[in-house]
Order: C-alpha cells, then structure tokens, then sequence
C-alpha cells in the first residue's frame, strides 16, 4: 500500500518549468555546499510548512501543544496573511505540508486555505488527529483539493491508542476516516491520498499487523509507520520499543540510551525547505517546535529575502560545523520523521 498512482498524478500535474527549475537550482547548491562544506544556496524553498495553529483538543505526552508547554505565542494562522503569502510563493512552490504544531481543522479557515493553495496549483499535505472529520469535515475535505491526508492511529484499541493520544477516541477517528473514504466515493475524486501514520512506541507494537488490516478494511490508501521521538530518552522512556528497528534510539555500552543513527554535519531541509509558524516567524524545520532558531519574519520580509539573510546563512554554516552543537538537531536523523516503511 506504499504507492499510488493517482497520488503520483496529482503531484506531477501541478509541476511546472519554473518549479523544476527551481528544483534544480537547490539541489545543486545544496551538492555544492556538501562538497565545500559551506553554504552556496541558489534558488528558493520548492517545499514549505505552515501552521494553522497551535491549539490541540489532545495531551499527547511528547507533543508541546499536548502539554500546552509553549513559550512562544500561540494563536491561529490568519487567512489573509496565508493568501498573501501564497501569492508570493507559489510559483516555485512544489508542495506545502499544512501543518506544524497543534490539530489544522481547529483553524476554522482551514480548509479555506487549502482551496485557495490547491487554487493555485499547489500540492497540499496535512496531518490530523482525525477528531473532526465529520461528515460535513469530511465533503468540505474532499471538495477543498488536498492532495493528502495524513490521519494519526497509534493503535487499533481503545485502551493502547489513548495511552499516547491522551483524550481520544479511536472510534470518532475511525468514523472519520469512514467519512473521507465515503466522500471520495461519493464525489468520484482520486483525492485525498489517505494515510493511516503509526507511531510505534512500547505500548503499541505489538498492534503493527492489525494496523494494516484495519486501514484495509475502511479503504485507507496506505499506512506508515513513524517512530517516536522522546526527549528524555537517556534513562529508558515508556515509550521506547522493544523492538529496536521501530526506536529512533539503542542502548550503548555504558547503558545508556542513544539516537542509534549518526548525526551527520548537513541537512537537506535547509536548503529546499522552511517552516512557517501561525504568526510568520520562519524557523528551520519542524523540530523547532517552541520556534527557538528565528531566522526571519514574513511581516517584515518576504521570504526570500528571509531565505538568504545572514541569519539563515550563519545557521546553514552551523550545520557544518557540528550539528550535535544545535539543540534541535541531537534527536533528528535528518529530516521531519523517520519512516520505517
């Protein structure tokens, strides 16, 4: 269930000369910096994040929206402030991943949004903790163009899928996911791609096979698998796997626990893409979740201004020179998640 064509179509349609080009030019400055070892960037992101807001119906224990542990502003992402936005960068755009931190369909204007993004001939990607796909959610969802759907399951009880999603319900979110496999029947359309994405910890792996079976038995497009990121990992953590293909860490000779994949000294994120908190602060990638590494603002800027200001050249450097020296970047293995299938 790793592939699928239509899926593939709704990407390839939206490409154009000037978004190859585009392409192009990052991934060879992006090869260029590796081989000097410090940063050429040409061209502008061909991938950006934007958050529709922080707020979470959720208390997912490793989530800051889950804790409500923010020390940034928090808020929701302003429709007038994403078209203007868009407008800006869609001509070089491949995709936009709508959504950062916090639950999208809380944002009353979300699916607004992403009508106004696939509009413009933007491929659109969210994630959801499925509580609102209703039936009404659910047609807006199909009618609005989002070319993915990413909906949280970790785990096919009750009982194991609250011991992550703190104050869910495996039942609405199941209905949900009904509703959106209904919809696409309804209204004949090839999208949302549906993902089902498990996020492996202790108290749910042994439920990876039933995971599969469940999206097939809705209708769901495919299933990944995420592991799980902790930040107090070096002592053990509930969470952790027993098995360890599923954990982002091993124990090492002293013990102790450890990022079991090596921390190497470049990223390609910096280069093609960004993410965009609620209230236009561009940070480096997701795992800035308190938005800490501010390298520009679009309320000053446009991005790409911001894009290759010194700020976001002196944190590329940093890369370099030791990315176990960044905070952000000592429990990532370079990229958003790691996907084990």
């Amino acid at each position: 269930m790793s592939f699928s064509w239509s899926d593939s179509r709704s990407f390839v349609r939206k490409l154009t000369f000037r978004k190859l080009t585009n392409f192009t030019k990052v991934f060879s400055s992006y090869w260029i910096s590796r081989i000097l070892k410090k940063p050429v960037q040409w061209g502008v992101p061909f991938t950006v994040s934007i958050e529709p807001t922080t707020a979470c119906n959720l208390r997912c224990p490793e989530c800051p929206s889950g804790l409500r542990s923010f020390s940034r502003e928090t808020g929701n992402l302003k429709k007038d402030f994403f078209r203007n936005t868009i407008d800006s960068i869609h001509q070089r755009l491949m995709y936009l991943i709508f959504y950062f931190q916090g639950e999208p369909y809380i944002n009353p204007d979300f699916l607004d949004m992403v009508s106004y993004a696939h509009e413009n001939g933007v491929y659109t990607i969210t994630s959801t903790n499925g509580h609102f796909l209703n039936d009404n959610n659910a047609k807006k969802t199909i009618e609005s163009g989002l070319d993915r759907l990413i909906i949280s399951v970790d785990g096919t009880t009750q009982d194991t899928y609250e011991n992550y999603r703190k104050e869910g319900k495996l039942e609405t979110v199941l209905e949900g996911a009904k509703n959106i496999v209904k919809w696409k029947k309804e209204l004949n359309s090839p999208t949302p791609h549906t993902v089902f994405q498990f996020l492996v910890t202790k108290p749910n792996e042994h439920q990876i096979p039933e995971i599969f079976e469940l999206a097939k038995e809705i209708g769901i497009d495919e299933v990944k698998l995420k592991t799980a990121q902790v930040y107090d990992y070096e002592n053990g953590n509930p969470l952790i796997p027993e098995q360890e293909k599923y954990s982002r860490y091993r124990l090492n000779k002293q013990g102790k626990f450890e990022v079991k994949h090596k921390l190497l000294n470049h990223c390609w994120k910096l280069w093609h893409s960004c993410v965009i908190t609620w209230n236009g602060l561009i940070v480096p990638c997701c795992f800035d979740k308190d938005a800490t590494h501010r390298l520009g603002n679009l309320h000053e800027q446009d991005l790409n201004t911001i894009f290759y200001n010194p700020n976001y050249q002196a944190f590329r450097s940093k890369i370099f020179e030791g990315r176990d020296k960044i905070d952000i970047c000592t429990n990532c293995t370079e990229g958003c998640k790691v996907w084990l299938n």
